[in-house]
């Protein structure tokens, strides 16, 4: 799989009966399909409990949504000890630019969550802001906060 601007990691990774490719998500606790946004996906969530100390227990992957009466899936959300949404990820494979559909992507999963940052990755680029909801604007930030920050706000 494609080299990510991220530390490298270690993970289990299995081939299928029908020869595809799956990795384990600590998460979900399970193989799933080894897709490219999926490797991102997994190296995020690495990042994150490694290098940023968010806990395991408190992050969800793939947590579906309904908007406007529509299923959707949010990559990762994370939440306070208080089951309070705090963080929303959204992964996309490396070769996907960062576009404003993609935050528009995130924006719409916000409206139900109401979180207080939200971060977008393609394993090679990284965004996080913080919403400012006074002043219904996003304030980007230099780094990916660490959980301990997420909760100081």
């Amino acid at each position: 799989m494609q080299k990510l601007n991220l530390p490298t990691y270690k993970f289990q990774l299995q081939i299928n009966e029908d020869g595809k490719r799956l990795i384990f998500d600590e998460i979900r606790k399970k193989y799933v399909a080894l897709t490219p946004e999926e490797w991102v996906r997994q190296n995020f969530l690495k990042y994150l409990i490694i290098e940023k100390k968010y806990p395991k227990s408190l992050i969800s992957v793939e947590m579906q949504l309904y908007l406007n009466n529509i299923s959707r899936r949010s990559d990762i959300v994370v939440f306070s000890q208080q089951a309070k949404p705090k963080v929303i990820v959204e992964c996309k494979s490396a070769n996907v630019k960062i576009n404003n559909n993609v935050f528009e992507q995130i924006k719409e999963y916000n409206i139900k969550l109401k979180v207080d940052f939200l971060i977008i990755t393609n394993g090679l680029k990284h965004y996080c802001c913080k919403v400012d909801y006074e002043n219904n604007k996003c304030i980007f930030l230099e780094d990916i906060p660490s959980y301990k920050e997420v909760l100081s706000f």
